[in-house]
């Protein structure tokens, strides 16, 4: 019996590009219900959906909830066996939905599953999301080719080991959320998948990179990237999870706070203010009240080392 597929787009504003990913999730091979979360945007949204999209499920949130919010109540909606989270800034490839959810038929203690997306220009924009013993997540093989990211993102290839999947596009399988819980609405922004990976992982389910599953992500068009607000965000949720995960009070604590102070340091020299500081100390106090979380977290790459998680940040656009 064939899995069923729900598809989660979480949207606030910017209709164009809404536009674009419907029209491209129309057109995939495989069948699928699409439910679509206005998270109280300032647009026409709702209006057009309803004369363009009729056979789209709509959610209309009366206050924004920011993602972590908006993704949850989708998924409280879904009722499929696969749940994908698409970004509404993400073109998908025809057969991306049935090549991404292929690999849950044949292992049931597969939880989740992550595309190749690329970037506009046709490198690699993420083949899912990596982390280092201190917990910091990164994108695996942005700026690559395509090539490399085959070559070297499956199981027991050379690139970093995959812990799950980017948030721009996720498959997950429903009954895997129901164990682990939702994304956690504490964290307001940025590193909302990395810790739903973490518990999915911590709860022994595996996760699969599938790389003839495509799309293209625009990458930042709702955001934006670089601002004060995003290293704000970022660092929030950076901080929230050092605090949730108990990271400084683990082995790997001096590690963790040497990074943060010099990510810290290059923020303040580069941007010539404390937007990511103050998103850490603000993300800590809140992750106080974080549930608790397993620190034994199968899937954490021990190979990357201090001085390549340093490099890997100055291109990771999470901050």
């Amino acid at each position: 019996m064939s899995l069923t597929i729900d598809v989660v787009v979480p949207v606030y504003g910017n209709w164009p590009i809404t536009e674009s990913c419907l029209l491209h999730l129309r057109a995939q091979s495989v069948r699928h219900r699409v439910i679509v979360v206005d998270d109280a945007g300032p647009d026409d949204t709702l209006e057009r959906l309803a004369t363009g999209f009729p056979e789209v499920t709509v959610i209309a949130l009366e206050q924004n909830l920011g993602f972590a919010g908006a993704c949850n109540r989708g998924l409280a909606a879904a009722t499929a066996d696969i749940v994908v989270l698409v970004n509404n800034d993400v073109d998908a490839e025809p057969e991306l939905l049935e090549r991404l959810t292929a690999p849950f038929g044949a292992d049931q203690r597969l939880g989740s599953a992550t595309p190749l997306l690329f970037k506009p220009d046709g490198r690699v924009d993420a083949y899912g999301i990596c982390a280092d013993v201190t917990l910091s997540g990164f994108v695996r093989f942005n700026g690559a080719t395509a090539e490399t990211a085959v070559r070297d993102g499956g199981e027991g290839g050379a690139g970093h080991a995959l812990l799950g999947p980017y948030g721009a596009v996720a498959a997950y399988r429903r009954f895997a959320l129901e164990q682990v819980g939702d994304f956690d609405e504490g964290i307001k922004m940025y590193g909302e998948e990395l810790d739903l990976a973490l518990r999915l992982r911590a709860g022994g389910w595996s996760t699969i990179a599938v790389p003839d599953a495509r799309g293209t992500h625009l990458g930042g068009a709702t955001s934006g990237r670089g601002s004060a607000s995003q290293r704000r965000k970022a660092g929030y949720g950076r901080g929230y999870l050092l605090r949730a995960y108990g990271v400084l009070r683990g082995r790997h604590a001096l590690r963790a706070l040497v990074t943060e102070a010099i990510v810290c340091a290059g923020d303040l020299v580069l941007s010539r203010d404390l937007a990511s500081t103050r998103g850490r100390i603000a993300g800590w106090r809140a992750g106080a009240a974080a549930g608790p979380r397993s620190r034994d977290i199968p899937g954490v790459d021990r190979g990357i080392g201090f001085i390549e998680s340093l490099q890997l940040r100055v291109g990771d656009r999470q901050g």
